[in-house]
């Protein structure tokens, strides 16, 4: 089960060295999921709060930013359905790609 809670209860005291932290994050795992959480939290020299805020404060990052890449703006896909209906005035350098393409491609 996994929630956020934003009130002040349980503020951790060094969080003033690094910054107000308000916000929690909750949640049950297994026994031997947690150990494992702990040894590469020992091994990496971090707390176990430290290690596992920074791995998934990194996997978000990844999860949004390919989500981000994958997703146009509408203004984006505007501008690429524009120039999708835009008359294309064939040029020597374009003849000569769709000759080339037949050749290769189309036997």
């Amino acid at each position: 089960m996994c929630y956020s809670d934003r009130g002040d209860k349980g503020k951790d005291m060094s969080a003033q060295n690094t910054g107000e932290k308000e916000a929690r994050l909750n949640f049950r795992l297994r026994s031997e999921i947690k150990d494992r959480i702990e040894k590469a939290a020992s091994v990496s020299g971090k707390s176990i709060t430290d290690f596992a805020v920074a791995a998934l404060v990194d996997t978000a990052d990844a999860v949004l930013e390919r989500h981000n890449a994958a997703n146009l703006s509408d203004r984006d896909r505007d501008i690429f359905l524009t120039i999708l209906d835009k008359d294309v005035k064939v040029n020597k350098h374009l003849a000569r790609a769709a000759n080339t393409h037949r050749k290769l491609i189309i036997k």
